[in-house]
């Protein structure tokens, strides 16, 4: 009888030990929340798309700006280094982390030159690629650099000048 008392306690202590053990790693849970409600994402311009200086020959041809800030040309365009920069377009995206985004780029636009002429202007890839996730929380904010490809004519289509026009992006909270 002795034994069988003994060995109903140990079960009794056993089964104390195991529920004291159990209790401890559910207070120390910590407490789950839901998370943040998506909130619309906000945007804004902080850096102008430039193609930077160039002379064109006899037929024309393109000028490309990546959206890591290089620079490229096509057909009889020369690049020119005559202190006018080029860069690609910067917009800053507010959103909360883990928002996938999508960059929805505008149709071509027409550039109007400052001494008659335009030029058409596609609208280049994102960096980061489309679609993105972002990583930081307000008030943090995303970069997002946007390139461009520009056509260019003739010398007598398109005379040296100031050409400038306005492009759309939008971008798509998913």
């Amino acid at each position: 009888m002795t034994s069988i008392r003994n060995k109903i306690f140990s079960f009794k202590r056993i089964l104390l030990i195991v529920g004291l053990t159990l209790f401890g790693l559910i207070w120390q849970l910590k407490a789950m929340a839901q998370e943040q409600p998506p909130r619309p994402i906000s945007c804004s311009c902080t850096q102008n798309l430039s193609f930077g200086a160039f002379f064109q020959a006899i037929s024309g041809g393109t000028v490309i700006i990546f959206p890591d800030g290089s620079r490229s040309v096509t057909g009889d365009v020369i690049q020119a280094n005559l202190g006018f920069l080029y860069f690609p377009a910067i917009f800053e995206i507010t959103a909360n982390r883990g928002t996938l985004i999508t960059v929805v780029n505008g149709s071509d636009v027409t550039l109007t030159g400052s001494n008659g002429g335009s030029m058409v202007m596609h609208i280049g890839t994102s960096l980061p690629g489309s679609p993105f996730i972002t990583t930081v929380s307000p008030p943090t904010k995303t970069q997002v650099k946007v390139g461009g490809t520009l056509t260019v004519g003739t010398p007598l289509a398109n005379p040296a000048g100031s050409y400038s026009g306005t492009f759309q992006v939008t971008f798509n909270q998913n």
